[in-house]
């Protein structure tokens, strides 16, 4: 080609080399009307230029003292325009593809992102699709294309950090799924997906690059992983969450009522066979099962919870009565009996994950109109009541937390209970009294 390249800018600048006869003794190159920048004249067939600026298609001629004479065309392109076509963000390592799209980037010589060069391919004058190369760091690079007809940039890439989660509040809920929790940690703006044990939420929002707000799918009982996929990457919290029963009454031998008791949640007993007093009792948002699969799954359910709360390593050692006191977070052993008499606060300090498990090594009784109260954030949810033997909560009492008891349950007139009532071996007795299940 006796013009090479026969490409350039039109801000000129560029390197051409001519390639003809006759050379020797050149006194003049000129690009159209304008006088190249610069010539030399490496041999009688070889003249290397640089461009002066320009615009279009222009003949390129050489003047010696034998003539002035035409060698070639010269193409003056202007300077590519590309953006981005999202998403303008990715990993760290790279290795992910983007598409730039625009005017003029059929001649691209090179792609980079901050300094680092990148693989790419023109697919036309207005597209390239470009591999993105690792980054150095973290955070926003900007992409330059360099093509014939010049340069172009003042387009940003986002290099991102895998993201992290830290906590998911609520932590708990029912296999059902349906609540809304807060998953929070960092680098959530680019989010993909969110998951609990494999399964997408329902919805979800990234409210913040450190808050996604989820609707929690319907999933097994027992914890799960959850799992949050951005641009930058993928993490997965094992055992963040914990699908919970949905019995609010459960008896391994009998459940039987007394009066008008209203109990909202599932009514069961597994594996004996006998639930009496409903009607006139009523359950609402549930069914009652007797002995069946779903009673029985509930039933595993409460040996394995039961034993799993026995087994957690001691906080601190409680005896006599619980009334008055204002316990915070954490496991509390009792070797034998323990009772209520009074108020119980529990203060979660703002931490609405906050556990307490109760580990009580014989009876619990609470006495006449006591009561369990929660402050500064704690759910009923949270509060396991783990219990050697049996629990009688004493008329009227307004009570808190999922007792699971080995053997039985007594609950005497008028008692409300914000949470289950569970046992594993015997009877569940009601007469006359709220429970429900708080999820």
């Amino acid at each position: 080609m006796p013009v090479s390249p026969n490409q350039g800018s039109t801000g000129g600048g560029d390197a051409v080399t001519l390639t003809g006869t006759h050379f020797t003794g050149t006194t003049g190159v000129r690009y159209g009307t304008r006088q190249a920048t610069s010539f030399t004249v490496l041999n009688d067939t070889t003249t290397a230029t640089i461009t002066p600026s320009g615009q279009g298609a222009v003949p390129v001629s050489v003047t010696t003292p034998g003539g002035t004479g035409v060698v070639g065309t010269f193409y003056y392109l202007p300077p590519p325009k590309f953006r981005i076509i999202a998403p303008s963000a990715g990993p760290l390592a790279g290795g992910n593809t983007v598409i730039l799209s625009g005017l003029g980037l059929y001649t691209t010589l090179e792609v980079r992102f901050g300094t680092q060069l990148a693989a790419f391919t023109v697919d036309s004058d207005g597209q390239l699709t470009v591999i993105v190369p690792a980054g150095i760091a973290v955070g926003p690079v900007t992409v330059t294309v360099r093509t014939r007809g010049g340069i172009a940039g003042g387009v940003t890439y986002t290099y991102l950090g895998a993201p992290a989660i830290t906590v998911v509040t609520l932590d708990s809920g029912p296999v059902g799924g349906g609540d809304l929790v807060v998953i929070t940690g960092t680098g959530f703006s680019y989010a993909t997906a969110v998951s609990f044990g494999g399964t997408p939420v329902i919805s979800y929002r990234v409210a913040s690059d450190t808050e996604i707000d989820a609707v929690v799918p319907a999933g097994a009982l027992g914890p799960v992983s959850v799992t949050v996929t951005t641009l930058g990457g993928t993490t997965t919290a094992a055992g963040a969450y914990t699908y919970l029963g949905s019995f609010a009454v459960l008896g391994g031998a009998s459940v039987t009522n007394t009066g008008l008791s209203t109990i909202t949640g599932d009514l069961g007993v597994s594996p004996g066979v006998s639930v009496t007093g409903f009607p006139p009792g009523q359950v609402v948002n549930g069914a009652i099962h007797v002995s069946d699969a779903a009673a029985a799954a509930a039933h595993a359910d409460l040996a394995a919870t039961y034993a799993d709360a026995a087994g957690r390593p001691q906080t601190a050692a409680i005896s006599g009565d619980l009334g008055g006191l204002t316990l915070t977070p954490g496991v509390y052993r009792a070797p034998s009996s323990i009772g209520l008499t009074g108020t119980l606060t529990l203060d979660a300090q703002g931490d609405r994950n906050a556990k307490w498990v109760f580990q009580i090594g014989s009876t619990l009784t609470t006495a006449t109109a006591s009561s369990v109260v929660l402050v500064n954030g704690a759910t009923a949810r949270n509060v396991i009541w783990q219990i050697g033997s049996s629990a009688t909560l004493g008329t009227g009492t307004a009570f808190t937390g999922r007792i699971l008891a080995a053997t039985s349950i007594t609950v005497t007139t008028s008692v409300t209970v914000n949470g289950q009532t569970l046992a594993r071996d015997g009877s569940v007795t009601l007469d006359t009294n709220t429970i429900t299940r708080p999820w």
